[in-house]
């Protein structure tokens, strides 16, 4: 029989209410206690001890702990983490700066510990079967990548902007979905709320692959929008993240007869897929894979030097509408 693996979880705001309902149903883990100085208000905890400093809760004794505070907390949180010799899965973005984000791939990587960091759009069913098929070559070349992350602002983020809050999602899961990494980014943004930070980012990418990305991401809509559209020679994959749908839409093979429009030597419209498949949530699929991890099982965890490499390209974004050009990206490894 596995001895079960001792489990916290640091933070019950928003998403830290998600994971602790996730940590309490989970085979091979036993849900020990939860830290945050606010208590546990909103009633998750449910019997789970909650403490008021990490300390307490690193105290209780750990295998791995779940970060779900504020970003500007995860390097000192983790830092604490790893002097425990304790294994952690942190929200993203992993840390503030790539110079923090740094730090802490470096001391997980030096202490043999099992570092991820929550991207949790990999473990969308529809981004999984869309990077499966790509991969697949069900597109064959892949020649753009659209994202459309928008919808209204989340009061309960205060200490990043809509570039490493969101936008962070697209850049993680464009380089998923197609294996390749950014090398070049253009971007504009705006602030339109009076925070301090931009609520609102328009960017054009280029991949190693030579693939052109295009993102928009804002929290000025009242409209949510969380869309990945793929276009290659075959035809276009639609992923909506939001419904777990993946729908395929072929390009035609049939000839055109139609006079008006066949001296167009575009593509031309064919079939329309909608795929049926199994849709866990992603949430829980994102902790069975750390979970498996730490038990020394293969596992598809986002590691920190990935999430390092979302925040690398986040501040190149930012760069870009700061200086209004074009800014290239070295590898984080570079």
């Amino acid at each position: 029989m596995v001895q079960p693996l001792r489990a916290g979880l640091i933070g019950l705001g928003s998403m830290g209410r998600n994971h602790a309902r996730i940590l309490a149903s989970l085979d091979e883990v036993e849900f020990v206690g939860v830290a945050d100085p606010a208590g546990d208000p909103h009633a998750v905890a449910r019997g789970i001890p909650v403490f008021t400093s990490n300390e307490s809760l690193l105290n209780a004794g750990l295998d791995y702990c779940v970060v779900a505070s504020p970003t500007a907390t995860h390097e000192e949180t983790a830092t604490e983490l790893a002097a425990a010799g304790i294994h952690m899965l942190v929200e993203k973005p992993v840390s503030v700066d790539v110079a923090s984000a740094r730090r802490l791939v470096e001391l997980y990587e030096s202490a043999g510990l099992v570092g991820a960091v929550g991207h949790i759009e990999r473990y969308n069913p529809a981004l999984q079967q869309l990077k499966s098929r790509v991969q697949s070559g069900d597109l064959g070349d892949i020649y753009q990548v659209a994202t459309r992350r928008q919808g209204p602002f989340p009061v309960r983020i205060s200490d990043v902007g809509v570039v490493k809050d969101l936008a962070t999602h697209d850049i993680d899961s464009t380089a998923f979905v197609t294996g390749s990494d950014f090398v070049a980014i253009s971007a504009r943004t705006a602030h339109k709320t009076g925070r301090a930070h931009e609520d609102l980012v328009a960017a054009t990418g280029v991949l190693a692959n030579d693939t052109i990305t295009n993102h928009l991401v804002n929290w000025l809509s009242p409209l949510k929008e969380r869309l990945t559209i793929v276009t290659g020679d075959k035809g276009t994959f639609i992923a909506d993240t939001l419904t777990g749908d993946l729908t395929f839409h072929a390009n035609g093979t049939l000839v055109l007869e139609w006079s008006d429009v066949s001296h167009f030597r575009g593509m031309t419209e064919g079939d329309v897929i909608r795929y049926a498949f199994a849709k866990p949530e992603p949430l829980r699929t994102e902790h069975l894979a750390f979970r498996d991890a730490v038990q020394g099982r293969d596992a598809e965890i986002v590691t920190l030097r990935q999430g390092l490499t979302a925040v690398a390209v986040a501040e190149a974004v930012l760069e870009s509408a700061s200086i209004g050009s074009t800014v290239p990206i070295a590898p984080v490894d570079a």
